[in-house]
């Protein structure tokens, strides 16, 4: 299978120098296409700015802003049997970039910021979709039922959900995994590592039974 996997946080500029960013460390991302590749799939990975080397073999598209993460999803999701959406995009940008650094004043100062592009709902939207969707939800709150509304939300296949207070900047993570016939697995504290193989094992299994299910259909239509 081909996977797309994306990882790590967005920047948002505001002038030259500053930006708008998030902690994600990518570390999740990176195990998982590093997991891919050792069960035996290609892997494109689809990176926001880290302090991470990816796995040789993995196909790397190095963006910083949400809007390059958009175009180079949308770019390579048509080619691909999974997508893995595990990258913390920026819900916000400013609604304008300084050319020329602000300077520091010393009144106060407001920053318009507008709606950045949803990556996983315009997947979970396309017509052409042909391609299992994972997405991940990082919440600090309600974590299942926040994963089961953005589960449902943005027309994915999985959701894997995890407390962004345990796993951020972390090597380790505990996840819940929510499929979209209502079925729920959980993974204690453990090794990012280790849960990327069990999740690359459910991905795979899943998109097995997705795409068999899709054969079954269009010989039954011939």
């Amino acid at each position: 299978m081909i996977f797309l996997v994306t990882a790590g946080p967005t920047r948002e500029p505001i002038d030259p120098v500053r930006y708008i960013s998030n902690r994600s460390s990518g570390k999740m991302g990176y195990a998982i296409a590093e997991a891919a590749l050792k069960a035996g799939h290609d892997v494109v990975l689809i990176s926001g700015p880290v302090k991470l080397h990816s796995s040789r073999g993995a196909k790397l598209v190095s963006v910083s802003t949400s809007d390059e993460m958009f175009d180079a999803v949308h770019q390579h999701a048509g080619d691909c049997d999974v997508c893995v959406l595990c990258a913390a995009v920026a819900d916000y940008k400013p609604a304008t970039v300084s050319p020329l650094k602000i300077k520091k004043r010393g009144d106060e100062i407001s920053l318009e910021l507008v709606p950045t592009r949803d990556i996983l709902a315009s997947l979970g939207s396309r017509r052409d979709r042909r391609f299992l969707l994972v997405g991940f939800a990082a919440e600090t709150h309600d974590l299942q039922e926040n994963a089961v509304k953005k589960l449902r939300a943005k027309n994915c296949d999985i959701m894997v959900a995890n407390d962004a207070r345990v796993g951020m900047e972390s090597d380790e993570n505990e996840l819940l995994v929510l499929f979209r016939g209502g079925e729920i697995k959980k993974f204690h504290r453990t090794p990012k590592q280790i849960l990327a193989r069990e999740l690359i094992k459910i991905f795979s299994k899943f998109a097995t039974k997705v795409f068999d299910k899709k054969n079954v259909m269009i010989s039954e239509r011939n």
